[in-house]
Order: C-alpha cells, then sequence, then structure tokens
C-alpha cells in the first residue's frame, strides 16, 4: 500500500502536456522526463518562429508577410551522474531552418543589402546542421573549466541575449560584422576548443582557439567533421566581469580576436579606378569588443523584476571589413505589470557603420563605369550608416512558450539613404515542446 501510495504521487506531480508550468508543451512524459533529469538527461525540441510585415517604406514597397522559424533538437548529459566524470558534461544539438526573409525581400537594395535584419533567425543556410558536439570538463573546484569540440565563438565570446528579432540586438554580434566567412555565430559549428579560468568570484578570463573554414558555410556542409577546407586559425581572448550593484546583477566583457587567415582589402590603395587590378590581400585579421548589462532597479523588493540597460561595441580591422564599427544601446524591463510578473519589455537601437574605405571603393567603381544615376542596375550603391531600433513586448503565456510582438525601424537599410527608411511589424515565437 505504501509502494502504491508513493506511486500514486509520483504521478500527480507529473505535470500533464499543455500544462503552463511544465518545462514544455509535452508535459513531463508520465514522470519520465523528470526522472531521465534526475539522472543526468536532458532532452529538448525547442522552436523559434519570427514573422516580418513590410508594414511601410524600404525598397519594394508591396506589401507581404515572410515566416522563418528554425528547430533545435538538443541533448545535455551530466557526465557525472552518467558515468562517473566529476563536473564534466556533453552537449548535442542540430538544427533546422526554413523560410524566407523580409529584409532581402522587400526592405533592401539587392545591390546593397540591408546589414541587420528584421528575421534573426533567417541565415546561414535553410538547412539542417550540427550546430554543437561537446564535452567541458571543469578542475581545481571548478575555477578552471576546458570545453572541447564543435561549436560556434559566440557561444562563448561576446555573447548576448536573443530576445530582440531584429537580429543588430540579437547576440553575439562580432559574428554579424567580422566578415560573414570569419567569426561563425549559430547555427555554424567548426572544430574548436575554449579555457576558463575563475580568477575571482566575480571575474574570468578566457580564450579559444577557432578552425577557420568557409566550406562549412555551404548548405551540404551542415555535419562535415573533416578539416578539409580550412583556412587558417580565429583565436579569441576575453576578460568577463560579474558585479553586484546594490544587490543587482550586471555583466561586462571586453575581449578581442586574432584570425590567422588571409583576409582581402576592402580599397585599391593603388589605381582605384583600374577595375583590371586585384584587391591586395592580408595575412591576417582582427577586431575587438565591449559588452555592458546591467539590472538598475528592482520592482517591489523583486531582484527578478525590474529594468536593465546594455551596450555593446565592436570596432572591426578597417584596412578588410566592410562594417568599420558598430554600437547597440538599449533597455529591458522585466514584470511591468504585477499581474504579468514574468513578461518584459524590450526597446534597442544600433548603428552600424561602413568602412570609410570600403565606400571609397564603391565610389572608386562607379566612377570607372562612368555611373552616377542610382536608377541604373549597374551602379553600385554607396553604403553609409545603418540604422536599426526594434521595440518588442514579451507575453510569457506559459513556462515552455513566450510570444514577442514588435514594431521595427529601419533607418537607411544597407546603409543606403536612397532607400525609404522601413517600418516592419513583427511577431517572434519561442517554444520548447
Amino acid at each position: 500500500m505504501l509502494g502504491l501510495a508513493l506511486s500514486c504521487a509520483g504521478q500527480a506531480k507529473a505535470a500533464a502536456p499543455f500544462d503552463p508550468d511544465a518545462l514544455g508543451m509535452t508535459g513531463d512524459w508520465g514522470g519520465v522526463r523528470n526522472e531521465l533529469i534526475e539522472k543526468g538527461y536532458t532532452f529538448t525540441l525547442d522552436y523559434v518562429g519570427e514573422l516580418g510585415y513590410n508594414a511601410h517604406g524600404g525598397y519594394n514597397q508591396d506589401k507581404t508577410a515572410r515566416w522563418s522559424g528554425q528547430f533545435t533538437l538538443g541533448a545535455q548529459l551530466d557526465l557525472q551522474k552518467v558515468l562517473g566524470w566529476q563536473d564534466a558534461t556533453f552537449k548535442l544539438a542540430i538544427t533546422e531552418r526554413e523560410g524566407r526573409n523580409i529584409s532581402n525581400d522587400r526592405i533592401s537594395d539587392p545591390r546593397a543589402p540591408m546589414y541587420s535584419s528584421n528575421q534573426e533567425v533567417w541565415g546561414r543556410g535553410q538547412t539542417w546542421r550540427l550546430t554543437q558536439m561537446w564535452i567541458s570538463q571543469s578542475y581545481f573546484d571548478q575555477a578552471l573549466n576546458v570545453k572541447f569540440g564543435r561549436f560556434g565563438e559566440g557561444e562563448d565570446f561576446n555573447s548576448f541575449p536573443c530576445d530582440f528579432q531584429n537580429l543588430a540586438l540579437c547576440g553575439s554580434q562580432m559574428g554579424n560584422w567580422a566578415g560573414s566567412n570569419i567569426w561563425y555565430n549559430w547555427p555554424i559549428s567548426q572544430w574548436a576548443g575554449r579555457v576558463k579560468y575563475q580568477l575571482t568570484p566575480q571575474v574570468f578570463m578566457q580564450v579559444g582557439v577557432y578552425e577557420h573554414n568557409p566550406s562549412l558555410l555551404e548548405d551540404n556542409n551542415g555535419f562535415k567533421l573533416n578539416m578539409s577546407g580550412g583556412e587558417g586559425l580565429i583565436m579569441p581572448v576575453e576578460l568577463v566581469w560579474t558585479p553586484t550593484v546594490n544587490s543587482l546583477p550586471g555583466e561586462y566583457r571586453v575581449g578581442a580576436y586574432y584570425s590567422s587567415a588571409d583576409a582581402t582589402d576592402v580599397e585599391k590603395r593603388e589605381a582605384p579606378g583600374d577595375l583590371s587590378s586585384a584587391l591586395v590581400s592580408h595575412d591576417s585579421k582582427y577586431g575587438y569588443w565591449l559588452v555592458a548589462q546591467q539590472q538598475v532597479t528592482r520592482r517591489n523588493g523583486d531582484v527578478n523584476r525590474g529594468l536593465s540597460v546594455f551596450a555593446n561595441v565592436t570596432v572591426q580591422d578597417r584596412e578588410t571589413s566592410q562594417v568599420g564599427h558598430f554600437i547597440q544601446l538599449g533597455f529591458t524591463y522585466k514584470g511591468v505589470f504585477d499581474a504579468r510578473p514574468q513578461d518584459d519589455l524590450g526597446f534597442g537601437v544600433a548603428r552600424i557603420s561602413t568602412n570609410s574605405r570600403f565606400r571609397n571603393n564603391q565610389k572608386a567603381i562607379n566612377q570607372a563605369n562612368n555611373l552616377s544615376d542610382y536608377n541604373n542596375p549597374a551602379y553600385q550603391p554607396v553604403q553609409g550608416n545603418e540604422y536599426d531600433a526594434e521595440l518588442y513586448y514579451g507575453i510569457h503565456a506559459t513556462r515552455w512558450l513566450v510570444i514577442r510582438p514588435n514594431v521595427q525601424y529601419v533607418r537607411d537599410p544597407g546603409g543606403v539613404s536612397e532607400v525609404d527608411d522601413a517600418w516592419v511589424l513583427g511577431v517572434k515565437l519561442q517554444s520548447s515542446f
């Protein structure tokens, strides 16, 4: 009778499908999910979907909507529980992206694509990919952590939350502006290693070494494990400070990277009008960044609610980068309404600045071709600064479903002043099954 009572009690605690307090929409699988987690096995299936509608402006003002989405199938194993391997973790994630992007289809001039994206989940190929496959091991009472396997730089370095739908306000920004073939953000992975050391309870330093392999960007190489096509190494280093100010958490990151792969100059220094001459090649590339996040208020004494501010700055190698620098500022507020303590409000603005040397090369090409009319299909639009802004409200409908309607504004898409400023209406869904 006692055993039966305990069994019934365990089943009563198991969340049913669609239970708002369950870890996922499918519930606790009759208690099996919780039992697996206790044994060290965590399995997930997540989906992010984003809608973008061009409400006003842009290059093509025909109104339409575009949907982009991503499935992520993941597994995380606590190897201490599974194999007795103390302070060790294994993680695997496979992703699939699908859909189209309103930024490419309507907002920007196809001759000078928009720098950011109104649907951040779009890109890097609409295909299946091995996104994570790594093992981490801690030593010396967890002061030292070593991680090795397949993952991207932005997972550990220059990291930033991804609650906004606009790419310029979501995730590691270095990967967006270092160049498409240099720093790989999610969902691309490459062979890599990262070592992190906790200097003090609030300060740690980390260094990494990543394979630089442009062939990994190809759609048919989503599960490529060999290193053929490699062109060098990317080596980031970062110092992270996580202070508590007035009992409120913060995080501050400063870092830099060096790439040993060849990179092409963005401007012809000699004979800029000679279209037959090639751009100069450099044997390296670099960049650096600063990220700051700080909660500044609490609501009704609850540290889990209140106002947080953030800023993000990246600076790129001027000789080889199309984007010279990037600046982002904004805030989030969690628990604006007492009746909805989990909901969050966010606003951010970003400026993406075209490298003046890249712009000079665009002007030289137009002059060499005797082109000055923007409406001529052969004309190369001259790019300046692009500005992106977003306001969202996050509805935490359940523990496993967040709905974020948003309004986005893009000034000079792609940095092209001839393109009308655009308003985009969006909805971002984040769900776990």
